[in-house]
């Protein structure tokens, strides 16, 4: 699962107790625009699912939230996910993180989204709650004011916005941070906090981690009505809210959410994660868990309570005296059709796989999705077939007990169809798996499990190269390596010996393009580099690597592919002449960026505002005297077939930023003045009737936002996107394609890889 750690400047909002609703805001005509059809180059997949909502009314409609990449809605006819939050620009980029979604059973056209990234000061815009009444095609804001965590832990947990089944005006927020219990009752617009709520939680993940990722209160963790106490248009009356006190998890109002009681003889010592309720017996179960998750989580039960008579029953169904001290649990749904069939997950357990139980019989006996049989072989009640992702091995072959592909891991979204009971839909850390044969089970068959992440792109992306001969893009994503693509339309080949976790940078010779470079953070082994001499087909690992590399860093290599310099966390820069096999260090280089010139063997670097070049192959780099650069947040590129000619981008609102030129390799900069601000520089085909190539930038021109390009160096820019397709922050990479003119390929922090053609 991606984890995005950008500190941005984005407007505040308003901190009353009360707060009402806001327009979305909308983005003005830059100078120059040119309409561009939009699509991603597929994954399929990629990162954390942490939450599916079926609607309890119509059938085929469902939700996906992500953590980083927005919401999305199934589309039943095509069977592919749409997204919905493209249209969230620069200034709001903490809204992709969705930390709860909701449908509304009564307007089943309506739908909602509680949106954050980060509680703590990584993010600091507050919270907000979009509403929909076209099913996410276009949405108004309400502001919060205080911040949801959509990617912080306990994210999993929820889901935290609920809509009431009865009076579908009324909904209810459970929020993080010590913000209690929030409510609206008209629709979503205006949300007040329900004072009456005794308890905001205390759960701290990390107490000493004040500030910090671990450091936040998980607050209220999410809302139950019991439908068969209200009636149509007349609020729910009895309503349960788990909250993140070990020693208080379950409060519960009958009287429509006036007054609150802790619920007698509950279960203590764990935090419940998912509370589901039997609308037809009256049970409530609850899974429970000893951490927030959703990457721990290694002591937990499952309960159920009768609400009639206020009974509880532990229905954990390992035993205790094996199980309970390595696994939590987390994933909890129920078959609407069948009320006394549920399943659970755990939370986490990363080897040798997750486990699903299935009960039949409201908890009272369980069977399990695999079982260990003679050492080391295990016997699955599941296949799974990955064709829709075949990445999803990760090139691993691994040892039994353990598979690849897994059943899953961090699997806090397990849902039931309300309407097929055979039908069922969870999240991993990188996609949502399917099946559409679930009671197969109950006889003892085997269930077909199946990717259906099909549409859902959820990678943060890091670097992007189009070389001129061979794959049409490469790609270096987070959390799952990188792709080589020649057709858009399915997932690329993923990167092998060695495979990273994240691949961090790329290079290509641009004289002999079919050599490629990467440097990232490795995933089972030691090696942080990778050479490629057949266009990443196959590669070669590092023979040998500089001491004290702790991850990827920035690399780069010379346009004859000779030469390779590399710039690691953890260590000083060094330069190879054997393709990775030997490294001797830079001279006159501590760090910074590096990058290579594409006509000449000359190396370019930026380090802390000063620009840098070598001239023998990278062993060593003097300062020129360029003057005025950005102090930090600086991305660069030379031009194919211009030696010496340097395009920089970068800064920030506090100092510096903008859009730089250098013909004389980098002696000189001159600052681009119709660029107000520029965080990244990508080349494309020139356009018809010139030579010099196309200019692509995620930049701020004329005071808009959005990528834009300049067919007539710098002089003259048009936008090339448009308010419903700006995917948050664009700053890492960006392409054109040197084949395709007016093609661009846009790095995004958990959308993906999106490429934009001229219509």
């Amino acid at each position: 699962m991606p984890i995005s750690r950008r500190g941005f400047l984005v407007a505040g909002a308003a901190g009353a107790a009360a707060v009402a609703t806001q327009a979305v805001p909308g983005v003005a005509s830059a100078a120059g625009r040119e309409r561009y059809s939009w699509r991603n180059a597929e994954i399929v997949g990629g990162g954390f699912v942490p939450g599916i909502v079926f609607n309890q009314t119509e059938p085929g409609l469902a939700y996906a939230r992500t953590d980083i990449g927005g919401a999305y809605r199934w589309d039943r006819r095509r069977e592919r996910w749409v997204p919905l939050l493209d249209w969230v620009g620069w200034e709001q980029w903490g809204w992709t993180g969705v930390a709860s979604i909701a449908t509304d059973p009564v307007e089943t056209d309506r739908v909602y989204a509680a949106v954050g990234t980060y509680t703590n000061d990584w993010d600091p815009s507050p919270g907000a709650i979009l509403r929909s009444r076209d099913r996410g095609a276009t949405w108004k804001a309400s502001p919060l004011p205080f911040k949801l965590g959509g990617n912080m832990p306990g994210r999993g947990i929820g889901e935290r916005l609920v809509i009431d089944p009865n009076r579908n005006s009324v909904l209810y927020l459970a929020a993080p941070s010590g913000n209690g219990l929030w409510r609206s009752t008209n629709s979503g617009v205006a949300w007040a906090k329900v004072e009456s709520f005794p308890n905001v939680g205390n759960f701290v993940p990390d107490p000493n981690d004040v500030g910090g990722y671990n450091g936040d209160n998980q607050g209220v963790l999410f809302v139950v009505f019991d439908p068969r106490t209200g009636g149509r248009n007349r609020a729910t009356k009895t309503i349960y809210v788990g909250v993140a006190d070990t020693g208080n998890i379950l409060y519960r109002s009958t009287d429509a959410g006036a007054t609150w009681e802790r619920v007698a003889g509950q279960p203590t010592g764990y935090l419940p994660h998912k509370g589901v309720l039997d609308h037809e017996g009256g049970f409530l179960y609850l899974a429970t868990s000893n951490t927030a998750g959703p990457y721990d989580g290694s002591k937990g039960q499952v309960w159920k309570l009768d609400t009639a008579t206020g009974a509880w029953t532990d229905i954990t169904p390992m035993p205790h005296d094996w199980w309970e001290a390595e696994v939590g649990y987390s994933g909890l749904t129920i078959d609407r059709q069948n009320p006394g069939t549920l399943m659970v997950a755990t939370q986490i357990k990363w080897w040798p796989d997750v486990i699903f139980f299935r009960t039949t019989d409201g908890g009272a006996t369980w069977t399990r999705s695999w079982e260990l049989g003679n050492w080391p072989e295990r016997n699955d009640r599941f296949t799974i077939d990955i064709t829709e992702a075949p990445w999803l091995t990760w090139n691993n072959t691994p040892a039994l007990p353990e598979r690849a592909p897994k059943l899953g891991w961090m699997t806090e979204s397990l849902e039931i169809d309300p309407f097929n009971s055979d039908h069922l839909l969870y999240g991993t850390g990188a996609t949502i798996y399917g099946t559409d044969n679930l009671t197969d089970w109950d006889a003892g068959g085997t269930i077909q499990i199946s990717v259906r992440a099909r549409g859902l792109e959820e990678t943060a992306v890091l670097d992007l190269i189009s070389p001129p001969v061979g794959a049409q893009l490469i790609s270096a994503v987070g959390d799952v390596g990188g792709f080589i693509h020649s057709d858009f339309t399915k997932p690329g080949l993923m990167f092998a010996n060695p495979t990273f976790g994240s691949t961090t940078s790329l290079d290509f010779a641009q004289l002999l393009p079919s050599t490629i470079v990467r440097v990232g953070n490795p995933s089972g082994s030691s090696i942080h580099f990778g050479i490629s001499t057949d266009g990443g087909a196959t590669w070669t690992p590092a023979g040998a690597e500089p001491a004290g590399v702790t991850a990827g860093g920035n690399v780069a290599v010379s346009a004859d592919g000779t030469r390779v310099v590399w710039s690691p966390d953890g260590a000083a820069p060094h330069y190879s002449a054997d393709g990775g096999a030997t490294w001797t260090a830079v001279s006159g280089l501590t760090g910074g960026v590096v990058q290579a010139d594409r006509v000449s063997a000359t190396f370019y670097a930026y380090s802390g505002g000063v620009f840098h070049t070598s001239t023998d192959g990278g062993a060593s780099f003097a300062a020129t005297a360029a003057a005025g650069l950005p102090a930090s947040n600086v991305r660069f590129a030379a031009v194919p077939g211009v030696a010496g000619d340097i395009w920089l981008a970068g800064g920030s609102a506090t100092g510096e930023y903008g859009l730089w030129h250098s013909t004389d390799g980098g002696a000189t900069f001159a600052k681009v003045a119709s660029v107000e601000e520029a965080d990244n520089i990508g080349f494309g085909r020139p356009a018809p009737g010139r030579s010099y190539p196309t200019l692509f930038s995620s930049a701020k021109v004329d005071g808009v936002r959005g990528i834009f390009r300049s067919d007539d160096k710098g002089r003259r820019w048009t936008r090339v996107n448009d308010d419903d397709h700006q995917w948050a922050w664009t700053g890492a990479a960006i392409t054109g394609d040197p084949r395709v003119y007016g093609r661009v390929y846009v790095a995004t922090n958990g959308r993906g890889v999106i490429v934009g053609d001229r219509r």
